[in-house]
């Protein structure tokens, strides 16, 4: 009788020390991907410096991309938080890490010369390169393309990367991003070129398509930080942080693309 009570407990013990059995049986359908946005980067350096950076630096991100032959290197996996963003904000979410996957690109980034900043451009099989990662992203996560961003884009104080020569335009061209129409800007530019809108018209416009934006109706340093990081992405030509009526035909143009009965005409 001890024997078997002895053998009763030790099995008993050892059930405890399994845990409880977990049925995967009854799956919800009520879930989707944590990753909600894609982030584009430039390393500011080559290729090798750039791997060992992000996989044994303080930094981090899922794919980097080289150059020459461009060739797509998986860092960190999907299911993983890569440290890419930092402090960062889009359509009222913080701290982007958790919830986008980081993409670099090696690219140098810009050279102060004397005779100003230049900027190092991107090869053409490069960016082929991305849209074949991108496409492949969004499908799998059900993502909307807009949320493909520039880091410049959610750390506008920060960051400038991807940098002004960064091909959005064709991004957009291959269903990787919006890109505003170019009659509507037209036709909003000759108008706003009579009477341009208040600066907290242009803080709304910018909150309303996603940026951290004051709610100030001061242009205040802040303001022109973001004003520039938008100018960035779609009017790389000249990102100066200057409210003007281009800039805002195209804040304007945008939000009726995106989210129509939005974007709104200033009342005089």
């Amino acid at each position: 009788m001890k024997i078997f009570s002895l053998v009763l407990m030790l099995a008993l013990l050892a059930g405890c020390a399994r845990g409880p059995r977990i049925d995967t049986s009854h799956p919800s359908v009520n879930h989707d991907s944590r990753v909600q946005f894609v982030i584009l980067h430039y390393t500011s350096t080559g290729l090798e410096s750039s791997l060992q950076l992000l996989t044994h630096g303080e930094v981090s991100s899922h794919y980097l991309i080289g150059d020459a032959p461009p060739t797509i290197y998986r860092l960190v996996d999907e299911s993983r938080r890569a440290w890419h963003a930092g402090e960062s904000e889009w359509e009222g979410r913080t701290w982007l890490n958790a919830s986008s996957i980081g993409i670099e690109l090696v690219n140098e980034g810009y050279e102060e010369t004397p005779n100003g900043r230049v900027w190092y451009p991107y090869s053409e099989a490069q960016i082929d390169a991305l849209i074949v990662l991108l496409k492949d992203i969004v499908k799998r996560h059900n993502l909307e393309p807009r949320h493909i961003l520039a880091h410049s884009d959610i750390a506008p104080p920060r960051k400038l990367d991807p940098g002004p020569l960064f091909p959005w335009k064709r991004l957009a061209d291959a269903g990787l991003g919006v890109w505003p129409d170019a009659h509507a800007v037209a036709q909003q530019q000759a108008l706003f070129a009579l009477k341009l809108p208040s600066i907290s018209w242009f803080q709304q416009e910018l909150m309303s398509l996603g940026y951290a934006t004051p709610q100030t109706g001061v242009l205040d340093a802040a303001t022109r930080h973001v004003l520039a990081a938008f100018q960035l992405h779609y009017r790389p030509t000249r990102f100066d942080g200057e409210p003007d009526a281009q800039t805002a035909a195209l804040l304007l143009t945008l939000n009726r693309q995106l989210k129509p009965g939005l974007g709104h005409v200033p009342i005089s």
